[in-house]
């Protein structure tokens, strides 16, 4: 992996080079191992928090992990073109749109004792500003190698914070065409639920349950590019313990090892409906 401006990640990605690259800023990483018409991205996976922003801040490492989307770049990290931020959505999230991007409180809660210097939150506004541009790059080189594209937006949820019994698995899809990508929608709710997972894990899946996919990262992608389908894609935290910040590494390899085979059935699906 090379660092790289996020120019540099451009003008690799309309040249159509593989590669895998770290942002210069060190705020996402992306990796093109080849051209397919499919994408995994991990935009909630990250915990850095710059120093800077420290002393400032009220809530605990262990709070701002609390809703941050851990593993989710892990679960889908052998498939050829995975884009992951790493840093914290606490710092600036970016499946928001820029104007709501850094939180002034987070979950009920006061985020800073002080307000933000105006510097700090430029910043921040940059390295948003910088990851769309390279969605955009990619996406748009992916349609016009292929037309249709589907993306894979891995997300994942606190179950226990929840007072009834709520999904393994949730499909966001009120910002997705219903009419047109209805059948692959439950198709992949299908191939979800299907998953034997340790522990005793009892898996299910649903649609627009806790969610609903009104994410930016689906939004921007669904209304700058006609031909890709997003598919906002939810585990709830049964692969570890929210409530202590214990990860079950062998829930997640089982989940990792499983979308091995079912990614790849689904995009075989879909390039079919799209002949």
């Amino acid at each position: 992996m090379h660092r790289r401006t996020v120019d540099d990640i451009i003008l690799l990605i309309e040249g159509g080079a593989c590669f895998e690259a770290v942002a210069q800023d060190y705020s996402f990483t992306i990796k093109i191992d080849k051209y397919a018409p499919f994408v995994c991205g991990a935009v909630h996976d990250g915990h850095q928090f710059r120093q800077s922003l420290w002393d400032n801040c009220l809530h605990t490492e262990y709070e701002r992990w609390y809703e941050e989307d851990p593993c989710t770049r892990e679960m889908v990290r052998t498939f050829p073109i995975v884009i992951a931020g790493c840093d914290s959505r606490f710092e600036y999230d970016l499946n928001r749109p820029p104007e709501t991007a850094i939180f002034d409180t987070a979950w009920g809660k006061q985020l800073w004792k002080e307000e933000l210097p105006k510097e700090e939150k430029e910043k921040s506004f940059a390295k948003h500003h910088n990851f769309y541009r390279v969605v955009h790059a990619l996406i748009g080189k992916l349609e016009k190698e292929f037309r249709d594209v589907i993306v894979f937006d891995m997300h994942s949820y606190n179950w226990k914070r929840w007072d009834r019994e709520v999904p393994v698995w949730n499909l966001g899809t009120s910002n997705i065409d219903m009419e047109r990508y209805g059948s692959l929608v439950e198709s992949w709710r299908a191939k979800l639920e299907s998953m034997q997972l340790p522990n005793g894990i009892q898996t299910t899946a649903k649609i627009n349950d806790t969610f609903y996919g009104n994410g930016h990262f689906l939004k921007y992608i669904t209304q700058n590019f006609e031909n890709t389908l997003v598919l906002a894609t939810e585990i709830s935290k049964i692969y570890g313990d929210e409530l202590t910040g214990i990860i079950f590494p062998e829930v997640v390899r089982s989940v990792e090892n499983q979308l091995k085979v079912l990614i790849p059935e689904l995009v075989e699906e879909f390039e079919k409906d799209s002949l």
